[in-house]
């Protein structure tokens, strides 16, 4: 199959899909990721018209309704009225009347989506076992069988079928675990919706919703993106205004400890540690946190990273979902009454302060982009943060890139709207923080250090301290 000219980027996820086609085996493919981020639309997008059979499990519905709706879906890909309908009693028996559907079809490749999986699992259901049945003792005999299964509610899809320990053990053949878009995506995304945004204005704009593409899907022509941010977070009646309410509810079984995590993460910009998280929230610091911190991971919303010189059990955890932390910062606390808040603050303090702390967090999120920015994408690479603890009081790179090659990149990130000047306080800052990393990391690679900015580093009498820079442009590529 070909790339489908109606998905925009994707273009490592269709490859993978392409293999599934063509694999000459039968594939059972498990899709995850946050809310919104283009599962459904993935799938139905790519292969359209060659899935032969789908079905959607439905929200807050018991037993009997979910076989209802199955039975229904059944019927009109059998292409019988729904007079004809069949009661189906159980689960076992709802795949063995689609078993008698796929080996009635004369179909080279059959491709069957369940979608929203986890709704299906209702209690007692038996619906883990009867599926067990269906790709054990049937589907994976074959050669000709694509199962895709589908499901926004990440701890049910990690538990019940990606890490399951019983029948399906293994059996998954394949996964996808879809990410938001990147800025390159973000930007190709936009071209049609939003047409004449600078990438300044993408970078702003994917610093407040990500790379989610139901949020950017939102903004609407004809508004500048304040506008449009104001009419979808800060109005009443926007669309995205209780979204937060539903987003980690609609992920997380027992959301209310996931809530405690993430909370906790927002009030310390670049992470806690596994033990201060537990000790943070009052949740012991054992498999029910790592089950938490694993599942917020697998959707993106949070990330670990290693500080230099600490052992691989010392993990920070940080907080890395832009919606997620726009909302702590001015939308949950705020007592704004304007419908135009957003506006408002454009040039203010309060804007300038986010954008400099997200425009870091822009830049960790692309790190391949960085390094390919400084030519260095083939060489192997570790990356670290660095905090002084001894020489520099205060001192921190968020970005140590440790090369192969005996060369270390440590990483300043700027936000500025114009090109950054670099004064002579400012000088003495960095020179002052490259001494201190030499001294108390004692290493003896090579140091140069990267700025990266926004439009670029003025030259003057005080920028040689700088050994490369990378610009914004360059994340977009």
């Amino acid at each position: 199959m070909a790339m489908s000219a109606c998905i925009n980027g994707r273009i490592r996820e269709q490859k993978l899909l392409n293999q599934i086609c063509n694999s000459g085996q039968s594939e059972f493919l498990a899709v995850y990721g946050r809310r919104r981020v283009g599962k459904t639309f993935l799938i139905r997008e790519f292969f359209e018209s060659k899935i032969v059979f789908s079905v959607a499990g439905l929200a807050n519905s018991g037993k009997t309704e979910q076989l209802q709706n199955f039975g229904y879906a059944l019927n009109r890909y059998r292409g019988e009225s729904i007079e004809k309908i069949k009661t189906i009693s159980s689960w076992l028996e709802a795949f063995e009347l689609l078993i008698s559907y796929l080996e009635s079809l004369e179909v080279k490749r059959k491709i069957i989506f369940l979608d929203e999986l986890p709704w299906m699992d209702t209690p007692g259901s038996d619906f883990i076992s009867s599926l067990e049945h269906f790709w054990n003792g049937w589907a994976s005999a074959r050669k000709d069988i694509v199962l895709i299964v589908c499901g926004s509610a990440t701890s049910w899809m990690m538990d019940k079928l990606i890490n399951n320990h019983g029948g399906l053990h293994n059996r998954i053949t394949r996964k996808i675990h879809l990410k938001p878009f990147t800025l390159h995506e973000t930007e190709t995304f936009l071209e049609n919706r939003l047409p004449g945004l600078s990438k300044y204005e993408i970078a702003e704009c994917y610093m407040i919703l990500g790379g989610i593409p139901y949020y950017l899907n939102l903004l609407q022509k004809g508004r500048s993106l304040a506008q449009n941010i104001d009419a979808l977070l800060f109005n009443p009646d926007g669309e995205l205004y209780d979204e937060f309410a539903n987003l980690y509810a609609s992920l997380f079984s027992s959301s209310e400890d996931y809530l405690k995590v993430v909370v906790a993460l927002s009030k310390k910009g670049y992470g806690l540690t596994r033990n201060e998280i537990s000790a943070e929230t009052k949740i012991p610091s054992g498999s029910k946190l790592t089950k938490i911190l694993s599942n917020l991971e697998n959707c993106g919303f949070i990330r670990k990273y290693y500080a230099w010189g600490k052992a691989k059990n010392a993990g920070i955890y940080q907080l890395i979902d832009f919606f997620t932390l726009f909302y702590f910062r001015f939308i949950k606390k705020s007592t704004f009454n304007s419908l135009q808040y957003w506006s408002s603050i454009q040039g203010k303090p309060e804007f300038y302060s986010w954008a400099g702390y997200s425009f870091e967090l822009l830049c960790l999120l692309h790190e391949e982009q960085i390094k390919n920015a400084l030519g260095i994408s083939g060489v192997l690479t570790s990356t670290f943060s660095w905090r002084s603890e001894d020489y520099e009081p205060g001192a921190q790179i968020d970005m140590v890139l440790l090369r192969n090659d005996n060369t270390i990149n440590l990483c300043e990130m700027k936000f500025c709207e114009g090109e950054f000047k670099i004064d002579k306080a400012y000088e003495m800052n960095l020179r002052n923080k490259m001494t201190a990393f030499r001294m108390e990391t004692k290493c003896r690679q090579s140091l140069q250090l990267t700025l990266v900015t926004t439009f670029g580093l003025k030259e003057n009498e005080h920028s040689g301290v700088v050994s490369n820079q990378v610009r914004m442009e360059d994340l977009f590529d």
